[in-house]
């Protein structure tokens, strides 16, 4: 008997030391990364098919006037211009209410009229071969999703390399924020506009100490690929600006660069400023003048403070961005359960707990320069983001989620540090603890499947 235990004592200490070398293996190898990569990715598109599936015809912010806007495209060959009878306020607010019945049309939602086309022109395609099918444009953004999932990935790895269970904790954020895949699995440019910034987000993380003209020049180009897209990868200029100046101070690239981004930029984007302003007039080079005067009575922040004042203004702003991004499905009809919203509010405030934690040391060199690029990125989103609602109420978390790659980046740099904080055993902690944030990974896939059983099937009756 005493053999037996013996016998059994080494096999279990040898299955130990194989499952340990395995997770030191996966922990720093190029290979784990990729490996779980493919999984994140496959589970992300699962997901989104799941709410392309069930979320009901319409109801997603603004599809219709964006499905309307390829469709237009179709039909006439041209870009659409927005014209005053694009958008009724009461007609919206009617048809939103009633959730979209048969007998209401949704032709006259044109109201993204002054949007860029590059998103539309790609859904043309698919919209002609698919005879106009709601689902196979969903299916579409959700493949674009899938991009922004793995290029995400990719950018956390040039920041963590060779960590790989951050890297893909980073990806898992990006990929499973339920109001995220609603919105990628649904039809709207968000989804090529927040690929774009990622993919600028990449490309500047995966410089190396002597950047190459040519990198900038990519960069440039992409640039210009968001000018086409949507006003708010516009925000790519912030950490683009951020970076060339970084690597300028420190005698890397000359100031010339600077024109080597601009230059093809500008070109991509002239073409569209320049079609606005003989459609529009100057100065309307984006058509959001021709849009703030066409969508008259949407909510607007000046009306809302003289009726409720500044504080219960900023309370609700503050609320209904925390929960929506989050996830508040449909037209922001359906919430998710208040007490999700109380362990979201507790995990952030763990996350920002374990920052303050963080005993990684002072940046240098390349991490100093990754960490002002996404530091960047974020504040530039944030000032849009109260410029938006500076004119009009748009209390909507997901103007939030170009910033997602930095915010991501935070999150589990907050793990991080509260792992290192819990787990004070030099012995334990490095071998394991390094892991734990994929459980915030783990807890996201469970909230996106909670979420669309209780809130896309039974709240908006996608069953």
């Amino acid at each position: 008997m005493h053999d037996l235990y013996g016998v059994l004592g080494v096999n279990v200490r040898g299955l130990f030391n194989v499952i340990q070398h395995r997770l030191r293996f996966f922990y720093s190898s190029a290979f784990g990364f990729y490996f779980g990569m493919l999984a994140l990715v496959l589970v992300y598109l699962t997901l989104a098919m799941l709410y392309i599936l069930y979320t009901p015809a319409w109801q997603n912010p603004d599809e219709p006037a964006h499905y309307n806007y390829t469709r237009h495209l179709v039909e006439t060959g041209s870009i659409p211009v927005l014209e005053s009878n694009d958008y009724n306020q009461e007609y919206l607010v009617d048809i939103v209410s009633r959730r979209f019945p048969p007998e209401l049309s949704t032709d006259s939602l044109r109201y993204e009229g002054h949007q860029p086309p590059l998103y539309y022109l790609l859904q043309v395609p698919i919209y002609r071969s698919a005879n106009g099918s709601l689902l196979a444009m969903r299916v579409t953004s959700a493949i674009i999703g899938a991009l922004i999932v793995i290029v995400s990935g990719l950018a956390a790895w040039e920041y963590y390399n060779p960590q790989v269970p951050m890297a893909l904790a980073t990806a898992g954020v990006v990929a499973f924020i339920p109001q995220h895949v609603a919105m990628l699995a649904s039809v709207n440019n968000d989804s090529l506009a927040e690929l774009w910034m990622m993919v600028g987000f990449w490309l500047l993380l995966r410089m190396p100490l002597q950047p190459s003209v040519n990198a900038y020049r990519l960069l440039g180009v992409v640039l210009g690929l968001a000018f086409l897209t949507k006003a708010t990868a516009y925000i790519l200029v912030f950490p683009l600006l951020m970076a060339i100046g970084f690597d300028w101070r420190a005698g890397r690239i000359k100031l010339s660069a600077l024109g080597v981004v601009l230059l093809p930029a500008l070109l991509l984007g002239g073409v569209w400023w320049v079609r606005n302003c003989l459609v529009y007039g100057w100065p309307d080079v984006m058509g959001l003048l021709r849009h703030n005067a066409v969508v008259v009575g949407q909510p607007r922040t000046s009306d809302w403070l003289r009726e409720y004042g500044v504080l219960e203004v900023v309370t609700r702003m503050w609320n209904t961005t925390f929960n929506s991004f989050w996830g508040q499905f449909g037209w922001m009809s359906v919430p998710m359960s208040r007490r999700v919203y109380r362990l979201l509010s507790v995990g952030c405030a763990a996350i920002f707990v374990g920052l303050l934690f963080n005993k990684s040391g002072p940046a240098r060199g390349l991490r100093l320069r990754h960490n002002q690029v996404l530091a960047s990125g974020a504040v530039g989103t944030l000032l849009a983001y109260f410029y938006y609602n500076f004119s009009f109420v748009q209390h909507q978390g997901r103007y939030l989620f170009p910033a997602l790659l930095p915010l991501a980046v935070c999150a589990t740099r907050g793990l991080e540090g509260l792992v290192s904080k819990l787990f004070t055993s030099r012995v334990l902690a490095p071998k394991y603890s390094s892991w734990l944030p994929l459980i915030l990974v783990m807890t996201l896939i469970g909230l996106c499947v909670w979420a669309l059983i209780v809130c896309v099937i039974r709240g908006l009756g996608g069953a």
